[in-house]
């Protein structure tokens, strides 16, 4: 006969239900996906009061022959609007000016941006200072730098010209010339938008890897070399990002142009943001400004998306 060992029952103990605080309790119906929402609903009521609104309103006045300067209410008329635009002649000069502006403004700070940033990174002592330096007139509102330069290109009284008169040059009517007025807005403009460009081609250059130059050196290869072949490769898709949000903005200059010439002399320096704004406020005629409006967008979403389609086919190369 065997003895068995039986441990004695168990008693287990009841379970225990724990509970929520009551201020859990009382706010249980916010969920995260609720409370989520509830923090994002004021910026979406702020944004669409401030920008879809006046958009969908801008689309609509775009379609009728609405004037703030009567008293009638609009009436719808179609496409009347784009297509006076459209068949314009003096749009058609204005986007020549803005397209002549564009591509000297751009290519002339890309020019001078990258070249001004090559030499910075070369540098290894005072690059902080230097870099510092150059960003100044970038940190400057537009409606300055346009009175600053007002000032200088003065006819009479103007340090440019005095400068040009005491070497005997003579003085130049640099803002009321023809040929001069808008490669005056070119130089202003670049003075204090190509700062922006070296600052991105100066981020470019400093990431490019150390050691691609060592293997260079060792290969006894040129400093063109190592710049064709290492630098501007490497540092050419950021440039095309800064060119294109550079030309986006000299595309809507208003600015430069409103205080330095205010569109002349003869209009030769009336881009199309100063055109829509003499159409809106001394034509008064709101629809047809809301279409020329409209086109100038489009013009610029556009011609963005085509040239980020040339950025994505560049970067799968």
């Amino acid at each position: 006969m065997t003895d068995t060992l039986e441990s004695p029952p168990t008693a287990t103990a009841p379970a225990t239900t724990l509970q929520a605080p009551a201020a859990a309790r009382r706010f249980g119906f916010l969920t995260d996906r609720r409370l989520a929402g509830l923090f994002i609903t004021p910026a979406l009521a702020l944004l669409v009061f401030l920008s879809i609104w006046p958009l969908i309103r801008l689309i609509w006045l775009s379609f009728t022959d609405y004037s703030v300067t009567r008293d009638v209410p609009e009436s719808f008329i179609g496409f009347e609007n784009y297509v006076d635009v459209l068949t314009s002649p003096v749009v058609r000069e204005r986007a020549l000016t803005t397209l002549i502006f564009v591509v000297g403004a751009v290519a002339l700070q890309t020019v001078l941006g990258f070249a001004i940033a090559f030499l910075i990174s070369r540098r290894v002592k005072g690059r902080g200072a230097l870099t510092t330096l150059f960003l100044i007139p970038m940190m400057l509102s537009p409606v300055v730098v346009g009175l600053f330069w007002k000032f200088m290109l003065d006819v009479q009284f103007g340090v440019v010209n005095s400068f040009l008169d005491s070497l005997g040059l003579g003085r130049v009517e640099w803002l009321t010339q023809q040929r001069l007025a808008l490669l005056s807005l070119v130089i202003v403009d670049s003075w204090q938008w190509t700062p922006f460009i070296m600052l991105i081609a100066l981020a470019g250059l400093t990431a490019v890897p150390k050691y691609l130059y060592e293997a260079a050196e060792i290969d006894r290869a040129s400093e063109w070399f190592k710049f064709r072949r290492i630098t501007f490769p490497l540092v050419w898709p950021l440039l095309l990002i800064a060119i294109m949000f550079r030309a986006i903005e000299a595309f809507r200059l208003f600015d430069l142009v409103y205080i330095l010439t205010g569109g002349g002399p003869g209009g030769t320096t009336e881009t199309l943001s100063y055109n829509v704004y003499k159409v809106a406020f001394f034509g008064f005629d709101t629809g047809r400004a809301a279409a020329y409006g409209i086109l100038m967008v489009i013009v610029v979403i556009a011609a963005a998306q085509i040239y980020l389609r040339y950025l994505d086919r560049l970067q799968g190369r």
